[in-house]
């Protein structure tokens, strides 16, 4: 019997399932997807706890958070080549196992360096699996339920880091932070029994898995991991190092950045006996929407990121709320931003996808330039407007972009297109964390103040309201090539295959 002849083939679950399967298959890698998101959030809230556990100082503590965002960041670009090679199900059982252990590892270590280990475990099983849900997507629905699968799914992912840091909270304060670790355990378990019912074996368009295909790009994912690592090391140097080391580390970033796009454009190249295709196929970037929803990904990734690590130290350091106050307030922008991916989800299926981006972006534009309203003796309820009006503007974005990204591009190139964005996505926000920190220190000085010094002044919190205002500009800068993700050709014919 051949893989394409199993009974749990694409075809074969099809058959038995009927109409409702590719809502089923859906369901099965959202739980996945979901403990693979909350496994990237949740330990922020366990780091103040370990640190003091293992007698960190601040620079090795953030180490937990740093290897598992370059592991997940450069893993991405792995996925394609995975699923082409073992097909849907044997890649992600093998992901949540490996998540599912390297929370068990790092809940019960007692020395950091498993529990570092079992990060970087993390971050790969996550990095490979977060593509999958937009592959499944744009090739199992029709062109009029993609935006819908895509609200529906966008609000069942986001409610994890929503509500995960709160419940997260209560979890340290209980049984410590040891208990962070094991969250993602019952979600992994889920996500194994689901798939063994509804996840194909076969690869992407129902073809059987070819281990004996093309081997992957080992030299492209060396460099790409080299300069993925040296650019953040650079950033981070930049904010607390020598200027020196930053600009070699960078430079050096930049040598990596060359010799990967050399190495993926010769692979491209290659006449296909040659064993190895590339990491990135560059030819997606000769579609036009794609390009242009990869600047859109990188700089929303830098934006994101960036006010997720500035909105929180703005209220304790800006503004002298309590962390559990701070978690209370922006709560419900959490569940205003589930809420607005599954609205925009059904209007993405009649509207320009452009259109919603871009009214995203303004959206978001505009809370991060209202922050200069805010003052040490506003209203709370003002703060918490602006928050949900940005989380507003994230749900008109997060499942309008891929779809916008990538209608347009042949069937085959779908894997490649979800992993590339993706990848461009996170490498955005790593990036966006490290420029936030930069700026605000910078302003932090123009403005004759620091962070440790322990009162908040009218002038710390002019030095937060330029950095909301250059965050406003970079989003209004990524509406340009928002709205050049207008559709410049016939959308496809349905699509029925995953």
């Amino acid at each position: 019997m051949t893989q394409a002849e199993h009974p749990t083939s694409l075809a074969a679950l099809r058959s038995r399932y009927g109409v409702r399967y590719r809502w089923l298959l859906l369901l099965a890698v959202m739980v996945g997807t979901m403990a693979s998101i909350m496994s990237s959030t949740i330990v922020n809230v366990a780091i103040p706890g370990m640190s003091q556990h293992f007698a960190l100082g601040q620079e090795r503590a953030q180490w937990v958070t740093s290897g598992f965002m370059v592991a997940m960041t450069v893993s991405m670009l792995t996925t394609p080549w995975l699923l082409a090679r073992y097909g849907y199900r044997h890649t992600y059982e093998a992901c949540m196992w490996l998540l599912m252990a390297g929370g068990m590892v790092g809940g019960f270590s007692n020395d950091f360096s498993l529990v570092l280990a079992a990060r970087v475990a993390e971050g790969l099983a996550a990095g490979i699996v977060q593509p999958i849900p937009a592959i499944i997507i744009l090739r199992a629905f029709e062109p009029n339920e993609q935006g819908r699968a895509s609200g529906i799914f966008g609000m069942g992912v986001v409610l994890a880091p929503a509500i995960g840091p709160s419940i997260g909270g209560v979890l340290v304060d209980w049984f410590g932070w040891r208990s962070i670790f094991f969250m993602v355990v019952p979600f992994c378990l889920a996500s194994l029994w689901l798939a063994r019912k509804f996840v194909p074996v076969t690869s992407p368009g129902g073809a059987a898995a070819n281990r004996d295909g093309a081997g992957l790009d080992w030299r492209g994912l060396l460099l790409a991991s080299a300069g993925t690592l040296c650019l953040l090391n650079g950033l981070v140097q930049l904010r607390s190092g020598s200027a020196q080391v930053a600009g070699g580390l960078i430079a050096v970033a930049l040598l990596a950045l060359a010799g990967f796009l050399a190495l993926q454009w010769r692979l491209l190249h290659r006449p296909a006996s040659s064993g190895r295709e590339p990491l990135m196929n560059l030819r997606l970037f000769a579609h036009w929407q794609f390009a242009m929803g990869s600047i859109v990904a990188f700089i929303y990734g830098t934006a994101l990121f960036g006010s997720t690590y500035l909105l929180p130290v703005y209220m304790q350091m800006g503004l002298k709320l309590s962390p559990s106050y701070v978690g209370t307030i922006l709560l419900p922008a959490g569940f205003v931003l589930a809420m607005s991916i599954a609205i925009v989800g059904r209007l993405a299926d009649r509207h320009p996808t452009y259109r919603l981006v871009s009214i995203g972006l303004a959206l978001l534009a505009a809370s991060f330039g209202l922050m200069v309203t805010v003052q040490l003796n506003s209203s709370i309820w003002l703060l918490v407007a602006w928050a949900i009006l940005g989380r507003i503007g994230l749900g008109f974005i997060l499942p309008s972009l891929n779809l916008g990204s990538m209608r347009g591009l042949p069937h085959a190139l779908i894997p490649q297109g979800s992993s590339v964005i993706n990848f461009l996505r996170m490498l955005g926000g790593a990036v966006g964390v490290s420029l936030c920190g930069i700026a605000l220190e910078w302003r932090l000085a123009a403005h004759g103040d620091a962070l440790g010094n322990p009162a908040s002044s009218p002038a710390r919190l002019a030095a937060f309201n330029e950095v909301f205002v250059g965050l406003a500009v970079l989003c209004a800068l990524a509406m340009v090539a928002a709205w050049q993700l207008r559709e410049r050709q016939p959308r496809q014919p349905a699509r029925k295959d995953t």
